[in-house]
């Protein structure tokens, strides 16, 4: 029968069945077969067909995996190899901070970039907004202009976001109507609410949270492993109608995210502003957009067409893909 995947470890699954039973299942034989090698074979969202053990009607074996509509993954730097994050999804939620930890930019362009590369909507969700609006009473104003603007950039090149508190309430709503009836991985560096916001949606959820090091704010890691949730909305976020449903796959938080399948030479391919100069250089392809002359995206950028602060970004990453060096 099939069966959806909820999550999964060292080869032994929690399997969502047809029947309505969740059982846990192995991999037949250990191998699967996928279009490429993955650090893990199969991950959240993923549907597959098992065999039911005979013996224990709670077990089982995934012999096949259904076709798939779609991935998100990052490159495995220890593994050396593509780590499968979640699968099959309609949204792929961004989730940053103002503060606490620190809001970092680049992580979420490289993201992007990643999302681009695989088919999938992006939404960008700035959690714990109320320490935004608590920077403009405390003399960081300058920070938070520098903030807004950057999530003003990413708005005007058409991608969705959300500035919200799972703390206040604020913009939960609107978040909860976007989640609706969808299945959504939730990925951000830890630290930035995702337990918390879900915890929110849903009154009989209670993942655990986690505080921040003090040393180098940073998120401890509370999620060690990608689940899929269903959620039942909670009635405040929908007016009070009952009953209302959304699919989560909660991950890990990730400290470093490494882009999988996108060459330095590529990265500009999956910068929305970039993508309509590429190729249109007087070097053409070959143009690195950096001093050679005829570069029709560095008369972009002065014209600002393409901002500071993106190109900033893509030639770092860039830059990172070259080198293997990556920040966090």
């Amino acid at each position: 029968m099939e069966g959806l995947i909820l999550a999964g470890t060292n080869n032994l699954f929690s399997v969502e069945c047809e029947d309505e039973v969740i059982r846990n299942c192995t991999i037949k034989g250990k191998v699967i077969k996928t279009e490429k090698e993955f650090y893990n074979p199969i991950a959240p969202g993923d549907v597959v067909e098992i065999e039911v053990d005979s013996l224990n009607d709670k077990k089982g074996q995934v012999i096949s995996l259904k076709p798939r509509k779609n991935t998100f993954l990052r490159w495995n730097v220890k593994g050396r190899c593509p780590q499968l994050l979640a699968c099959n999804l309609d949204y792929l939620i961004l989730v940053t901070t103002p503060d606490e930890p620190p809001f970092r930019p680049r992580f979420t362009d490289r993201a992007l970039a990643q999302a681009e590369h695989q088919g999938i909507t992006p939404v960008i969700v700035c959690n714990k907004w109320d320490l935004a609006e608590k920077m403009q009473t405390d003399g960081r104003e300058e920070e938070f202009n520098k903030i807004e603007k950057r999530l003003s950039i990413w708005e005007e090149l058409g991608y969705r976001v959300l500035r919200i508190s799972a703390k206040t309430g604020e913009g939960m709503q609107e978040f909860a109507e976007l989640l609706e009836d969808h299945l959504s991985a939730f990925v951000g560096q830890s630290g930035v609410g995702k337990s918390s916001l879900i915890n929110v949606m849903d009154n009989s959820c209670v993942l655990r949270t986690g505080s921040l090091s003090k040393k180098y704010g940073r998120g401890n890691h509370t999620t060690t492993k990608g689940t899929l949730i269903h959620l039942v909305l909670n009635e405040t976020l929908t007016e009070g109608v009952q009953g209302r449903k959304a699919d989560i796959i909660d991950t890990p938080g990730i400290r470093r995210f490494v882009l999988d399948d996108i060459e330095a030479d590529d990265v500009a391919l999956y910068f929305r502003e970039f993508e309509p100069f590429i190729g249109k250089c007087k070097f053409g392809l070959d143009c690195k957009h950096d001093t050679e002359p005829g570069c029709e995206i560095k008369a972009a950028l002065e014209r600002g067409d393409i901002t500071e602060e993106r190109y900033d970004s893509w030639k770092r990453i860039a830059h990172e893909i070259r080198t293997g060096e990556w920040e966090d």
